[in-house]
């Protein structure tokens, strides 16, 4: 064990992109853990869009990181010590620790991981909180059904790779959107969708027009931005579109140039019955159990696949992060911090 816990800092909040001026690295004891407290050792960080929000301090739905504390983030660690006789030392677990080497946390939100049961990776993204979004988003809100056409945005990322897979299941046609040839050929080859287009092409709404020529009626919203633009004219009577993110704004500093389409979409929501329902994965937390469940027996048989971008390396996490709002990850983004007993 080193003597010492990096963390990575907010070392300001970013006005627009952010910066590597915007965070710090900081050096400290190694905290000792308290009554009921467990003292992890990080393994694995996940990196998520959602840290993009928690570095400002407009009002949202989750409070702000304060400038100087770790950033937060997802963790699977390994117990060092524990006053709580829940966990052991050595135990694997998913926790919520943040962007450092270690770290003393209550045991509330600590779950156990098996690691025979798969890679405890997998815990930050196909079984973790992205695959909880994409399951969740789209049953609950999406509500595919058989022969009916759905649209993911970001489509090669965990979320919306698994979004995809899941509309096969339930018998539907999945078109992804992804940016670049390499991503879109994953989507296609990899993970089973009908189609994927390069949403950096030059003509995304007729490529749209070509693929779905039914029209859409589940539009699993990553991005926003352009891509939106040219998706919802394509959306049938009834569609459905779930608004998990809208990593394509989370940067921008004031609205974005040209006319006013809010208009037009509001008359497309009044005339074609459309209904749109942003959500956060928490609001169906009652759901986890059954969500896990059916994910987990779906990788067992091989019926969805998944991919991980791994950065080595907790001094690499801000690059990785800043990459991630460019679109620069293939798949789930995680850094590994430190040894994998497991691997």
């Amino acid at each position: 064990m080193s003597e010492t816990n990096r963390r990575i800092t907010l070392a300001s909040r970013p006005e627009g992109e952010p910066t590597a001026a915007n965070f710090g690295l900081d050096e400290q004891p190694i905290p000792e853990p308290g009554d009921g407290q467990i003292l992890c050792r990080t393994i694995y960080l996940s990196l998520d869009p959602y840290m993009r929000g928690r570095m400002s301090d407009a009002k949202s739905y989750a409070d702000p990181v304060n400038v100087g504390d770790p950033m937060c983030g997802g963790t699977v660690c390994q117990v060092v010590k524990s006053n709580h006789e829940k966990f052991r030392g050595g135990d694997i677990v998913l926790a919520y620790t943040g962007w450092q080497d270690y770290a003393v946390t209550n045991v509330e939100g600590v779950m156990k991981l098996n690691p025979e049961q798969a890679p405890i990776s997998t815990a930050l993204g196909i079984l973790g909180m992205p695959g909880m979004t994409a399951y969740t988003g789209l049953m609950n809100i999406g509500k595919p059904k058989d022969g009916e056409t759905v649209v993911v945005a970001a489509a090669s990322g965990p979320v919306g790779g698994l979004v995809g897979q899941i509309a096969k299941i339930k018998g539907c046609r999945a078109v992804g959107i992804a940016g670049g040839p390499d991503k879109c050929a994953h989507v296609v080859d990899n993970l089973g969708f009908d189609a994927c287009l390069d949403h950096r092409g030059d003509d995304l709404a007729g490529a749209l027009a070509e693929a779905c020529p039914d029209g859409i009626d589940v539009y699993f919203e990553n991005v926003g931005g352009a891509v939106a633009d040219a998706v919802y004219p394509r959306l049938n009577p009834f569609a459905r579109v779930p608004v998990c993110g809208l990593i394509a704004q989370y940067n921008a500093t004031d609205l974005p140039p040209g006319p006013n389409k809010l208009p037009l979409l509001m008359r497309d929501v009044l005339t074609k019955r459309l209904a749109i329902r942003g959500f956060i994965v928490t609001d169906f937390l009652d759901q986890w159990p059954q969500a896990a469940g059916e994910i987990a027996g779906w990788l067992r048989e091989g019926r969805v696949k998944y991919l991980e971008d791994v950065v080595q390396g907790l001094e690499n996490a801000p690059a990785a992060f800043m990459g991630l709002l460019q679109g620069k990850n293939f798949g789930k983004l995680v850094v590994q911090v430190g040894h994998d007993p497991t691997g």
